[in-house]
């Protein structure tokens, strides 16, 4: 008998550790719910009931989309390059209104590299010394902006490229 105990209570505290593992922490997932709640606020009431119109805009929207959105479309399925596809786990909820939150946390369980993918944190330009950044940091800055610094061989050369640009690229 009290083996019969023993047993069920470890099988229960296994079913809790599990679910709590499925469960998201704050800040996981920051680029799928992200990118699903834009994605969805974009869909017509409409589109929303209809899968297949789900699938073409939401390729549609891989294909423009950058870095860390574009990883996360790769690993589901939506870009063409991509080699597997886990498309209807993320369609088929999207249909039925399910919530961002709840289909990245299924999303974890089936691929955790999804869940890994988190958004680079922003440079402030107003408030950081730029002669502080790493040139890898400088670089990193132009490349979000899509500029070139043609000839910068130097720290010095970055920072003057980033201070000519700053005013058409940086809001007020």
């Amino acid at each position: 008998m009290w083996l019969f105990i023993v047993l069920t209570l470890n099988a229960l505290l296994g079913c809790q550790v599990l679910l709590s593992e499925a469960k998201l922490q704050e800040g996981e997932c920051e680029v799928c719910i992200k990118f699903l709640s834009n994605f969805a606020s974009k869909l017509s009431s409409d589109e929303m009931s209809d899968v297949k119109a789900i699938e073409e805009k939401f390729k549609a929207t891989c294909k423009k989309a950058k870095n860390k959105e574009n990883r996360f479309c790769y690993y589901v399925g939506g870009t063409e390059d991509a080699a597997t596809s886990i498309l209807n786990s993320v369609l088929k909820p999207l249909s039925y209104h399910k919530p961002a939150e709840k289909i990245c946390e299924d999303l974890k369980r089936k691929d955790s590299q999804i869940c890994a993918l988190q958004y680079d944190k922003q440079i402030d330009l107003n408030n950081v010394d730029l002669k502080k950044l790493r040139v890898k940091q400088l670089k990193k800055i132009l490349s979000d902006w899509e500029e070139e610094c043609v000839g910068c061989l130097e720290k010095s050369d970055f920072i003057k490229r980033i201070e000519q640009l700053k005013s058409e690229h940086t809001e007020l």
